[in-house]
């Protein structure tokens, strides 16, 4: 008797039959598969996950996670965000499989398709809700903040080599 397998019909469907672990993207439908990140960009991500995770942890605001997590936005969009922050009053998004919800910071540490981040990621965030994006260059250090206004992204402003978390008043150098 013969086994009939039924190929995925949506970008979601052959996201969801990738093995574990794989280091992809479903962004606007299509899978976006990404090498392991460079060392300036491990280094940076390094230093701000510990000082973001360790204040969090000391203050009981909730939880910092980092990539490869599945970020559930919509029905064409999971991202695995750099790092991200959900809130202690939020932890209802947090499932086994991912998060099914927009978190309430998002630090994306930009690699060489600088779109995506900048551009991409960036309105799919302001869409969803992220209160609060940064954007960090591991190579020049330059770094850009956001604040969700009335629906739409302002900026804190630029900086080299430290982001300013308006949420928490936390200035994190690296």
């Amino acid at each position: 008797m013969e086994t009939l397998i039924r190929p995925p019909r949506t970008g979601i469907e052959a996201f969801e039959m990738l093995p574990e672990g794989t280091y992809c993207q479903l962004i606007n439908d299509a899978i976006i598969m990404s090498p392991a990140p460079n060392t300036p960009h491990f280094r940076v991500h390094s230093k701000i996950f510990k000082t973001l995770s360790n204040f969090v942890d000391v203050n009981e605001k909730g939880e910092v996670f980092f990539a490869p997590v599945d970020v559930y936005l919509n029905n064409k969009n999971i991202y695995q965000p750099d790092i991200f922050f959900i809130s202690t009053a939020r932890t209802d998004i947090i499932k086994n499989r991912g998060i099914f919800g927009a978190p309430d910071l998002v630090i994306e540490i930009l690699s060489e398709d600088r779109k995506y981040d900048l551009v991409t990621k960036k309105k799919l965030y302001e869409e969803c809700g992220v209160s609060e994006y940064v954007v960090v260059d591991p190579v020049t250090k330059w770094c850009e903040g956001f604040v969700l206004t009335d629906g739409h992204y302002i900026s804190t402003g630029e900086s080299t080599a430290r982001i300013y978390i308006r949420m928490f008043e936390l200035e994190v150098a690296f």
